[in-house]
């Protein structure tokens, strides 16, 4: 099956909220921060793994304290105000919220708030403007959304290309792990490898000897190979993998 079923369209980010709730798009790739602030009738059905950032709360680095009680009765700026308002109302604290298009981080050094909240991704931006993150309001990253108008075509088309992108995530987490193991070994070390359902086991041409083929996580990729070796395995080769199909 070919992608010609999609058609793509380049927008602005704070609008695929509003166009998805409309049904104007069927499906967009965009950041979770965005669907919170606007909270649009849409569902999230992927999260992508990637442009990860935060909405975080900062203040001017001279202040000492962390404490959100800080920000009783003082001004905040922000691009995020349904956010910070949630926030700022669950945790009891009455402030003046100022409502900022860009540049927030300068309010603080012009007089016109005593802290921030904006997205934050390395916190650069904070640093050059004398501030400091204090509290981290949600944690973002892209996700594929959906609107609620898709009929059962279109839903169809939805499935076979989540399968795709799935088995990208998946892939792009594994490790193809190839290693040649003595054959009395090949129990100890079969029993190390968290594979999907059994590892491969291929004879070599030097008798007593076995290849064995799996996957791995990367997360556990270094204390599975010290694990391994202690088991015996020798000449081990690591290769990326493209997709994984399950």
């Amino acid at each position: 099956m070919k992608t010609s079923f999609l058609r793509n369209d380049y927008l602005r980010n704070s609008d695929i909220p509003q166009y998805l709730e409309d049904g104007v798009v069927d499906i967009a790739i965009v950041g979770e921060n965005l669907l919170a602030e606007k909270k649009k009738n849409i569902e999230i059905i992927q999260k992508l793994g990637f442009s990860k950032c935060r909405v975080s709360i900062a203040v001017p680095k001279e202040v000492e304290t962390d404490d959100i009680n800080y920000f009783q009765g003082k001004k905040i700026a922000t691009s995020y105000p349904n956010t910070l308002q949630n926030f700022l109302k669950k945790n009891n604290i009455l402030a003046d919220i100022h409502v900022i298009s860009g540049s927030v981080e300068i309010a603080p050094n012009i007089g016109l708030a005593d802290g921030i909240c904006d997205i934050v991704s390395s916190g650069s931006t904070l640093f050059k403007n004398g501030l400091r993150e204090t509290v981290t309001i949600l944690k973002s990253e892209a996700v594929l959304s959906k609107t609620f108008q898709l009929n059962n075509e279109k839903q169809k088309i939805l499935e076979k290309f989540l399968f795709r992108i799935q088995s990208v995530l998946r892939a792009k987490n594994s490790k193809y792990i190839l290693m040649n193991v003595p054959n009395e070994k090949i129990s100890e070390v079969s029993n190390v490898l968290p594979v999907l359902k059994s590892p491969t086991v291929i004879p070599l041409a030097e008798k007593g000897w076995s290849s064995i083929h799996s996957v791995i996580d990367e997360e556990r990729f270094w204390e599975v190979i010290d694990e391994l070796k202690e088991k015996g395995a020798q000449d081990i080769l690591i290769i990326p993998i493209d997709k994984m199909v399950i």
